[in-house]
């Protein structure tokens, strides 16, 4: 189709041919024929500690896949057809690689994964994150592990435990709800029901009582009516995430859920989302407010020409959540940890001063 679309692209590659991306450029600039598409239908790569990496981030934190491919299914999410099945990488690939970047001076180690918490299914018993995420805990130097795309269906009781009593994994989570609704839950195959959910975030809270909970939410999935939204907006206002996305349904091609025909107007699911995120909002700014005069372990990211330093606590990964700016008579450079006492805040930001 895209061929079709778009006849002046020279070379269409598949996922699987990452690790040759260099030959076929080469082939092309030799005006060596190519087949115009290259790759095939079913994704298999997957890369390890000893493919070479280029480090697009700031110097000081690193994305670490750990696994490529999704056996979910959700109805409205064509990763599994982009990416594949399920491919665990080897446990003692992702250790070499994490302990390689902690020596290149990462400081924060950031673990992903198209569903982090289904990683090791495909390769045995002992191969889980929670095992995985020990070794990595194991490893000298001072650095912070972030976990991100968790799922609720596949999120083991031991992983609980790890959150609460590791040194380095900080108790962050990231866990994409996208709705609460029996029926839409069941319409988007997410394996999991209301009241399962709901018993497994009051049991994470209530175990790991320091816990960033953040999520994010579909409004305006085909189908869904007032009633389900509303029971959505009060799971939001009652247990208030402290990170919190909604995004309107739009249609993927190739998908269960784009096939639907009750497709809800693009008007209303904006008036959801808009709703939903006032909310939070709100919430967000009573929770910030409450982080005034405590002290926070910082993780500077970048310092601007008059020396105030912009970063991060434990609640905050990279580019979508908040950010602390840092008053200091000092000088910050970016990648250094620093204590800062809280002493104002916006809906979404924090403001303090080098202790």
């Amino acid at each position: 189709v895209y061929r079709k679309k778009m006849p002046e692209v020279d070379l269409w590659l598949g996922t699987d041919e990452t690790a040759n991306v260099a030959t076929h450029i080469s082939r092309l600039a030799e005006d060596i024929p190519e087949n115009k598409l290259i790759g095939s239908k079913r994704s298999t790569f997957l890369y390890d500690d000893k493919t070479p990496r280029l480090q697009l981030t700031l110097p000081h934190y690193a994305y670490l896949k750990i696994a490529e491919g999704c056996d979910h299914n959700c109805s409205f999410c064509s990763i599994p057809r982009i990416r594949g099945k399920l491919r665990s990488r080897d446990m003692e690939s992702v250790v070499k690689e994490a302990h390689n970047l902690v020596e290149r001076g990462v400081k924060e180690l950031i673990i992903v994964a198209q569903d982090t918490t289904f990683y090791g299914d495909d390769l045995g018993d002992d191969v889980t994150l929670a095992n995985l995420l020990r070794q990595i805990n194991e490893i000298d130097g001072d650095f912070w592990i972030r976990v991100m795309y968790t799922h609720p269906a596949s999120f083991p009781d031991e992983l609980i435990d790890l959150y609460r009593d590791s040194s380095k994994l900080l108790p962050y989570l990231d866990m994409p709800l996208q709705h609460i609704n029996d029926d839409i839950l069941s319409c988007m195959r997410r394996k999991i029901s209301s009241k399962e959910t709901k018993d497994l975030i009051y049991k994470i809270r209530d175990q790991v009582p320091n816990m960033c909970f953040r999520t994010t939410f579909i409004v305006g999935y085909p189908g869904e009516t007032d009633e389900q939204f509303e029971e959505l907006y009060e799971l939001c206002k009652e247990f208030e995430f402290d990170r919190m996305g909604a995004f309107t349904y739009a249609i993927e091609p190739y998908t269960r859920a784009g096939a639907l025909e009750n497709q809800v107007e693009k008007s209303v699911a904006e008036e959801r989302r808009d709703r939903l995120m006032l909310l939070q909002q709100k919430i967000s700014l009573k929770k910030n407010k409450a982080m005034i005069g405590k002290e926070v372990d910082v993780l500077i990211d970048m310092v601007t020409e008059d020396g105030t330093g912009i970063g991060r606590s434990y609640m905050d990964a990279p580019e979508i959540d908040n950010a602390i700016i840092v008053r200091s008579s000092g000088i910050l450079q970016a990648g250094e940890r620093v204590m800062v006492k809280i002493s104002d805040c916006s809906e979404y930001d924090l403001e303090g001063t080098l202790v």
